[in-house]
């Protein structure tokens, strides 16, 4: 498990992809946004761009799957998550670079990770906490075995509680 400190061609990587992932997947796409970790500044993260992308549809993204392949894209179906189209990509060395996250408009998922990046933008403390909790989960991985995702769990469900009212506020 590797974590780094924030970088900004991160964003630039983004910008990149959500072109040639429009493109791909066509007019059935409503939004792309750039989410996780990569997408709030000073803290660190795994380097790999998490992408959300709105659709009309999901049955067209499925028809579109295709599409990506050009792109180095792997389409994984749902994987795991009811409602959700998942693709992943990898450099030449087999290190993943990249997940797209295609939801439909409406689909409570979007505003979720929408306000859980927004929050932590806007609160730069939290934020920084979520970072030196990632930086332990890491260290204690590797010295004892902790699950990574599982250490993070009960932080990024108190944040999306925390965002959620936020947002109505």
């Amino acid at each position: 498990m590797i974590v780094k400190n924030h970088d900004p061609t991160w964003l630039q990587m983004f910008e990149a992809e959500k072109l040639a992932i429009s493109l791909a997947l066509g007019d059935n796409v409503r939004a792309i946004h750039h989410i996780g970790s990569t997408a709030i500044p000073n803290i660190v993260a795994k380097p790999i761009i998490d992408i959300l992308a709105v659709a009309s549809e999901l049955d067209l993204i499925d028809s579109r799957s295709a599409q990506m392949q050009p792109l180095d894209y792997e389409a994984m179906g749902e994987f795991g998550i009811s409602g959700r189209r998942y693709f992943r990509k990898q450099n030449a060395a087999g290190i993943r670079t990249h997940h797209v996250h295609v939801y439909a408009v409406g689909n409570s998922e979007v505003q979720r990770h929408l306000d859980f990046r927004d929050y932590l933008i806007a609160h730069p403390a939290i934020a920084a906490e979520y970072s030196q909790l990632k930086l332990r989960l890491v260290e204690e991985s590797r010295r004892i075995g902790t699950n990574y995702q599982e250490g993070k769990s009960e932080f990024i469900q108190r944040i999306q509680q925390l965002a959620a009212l936020w947002r109505q506020a």
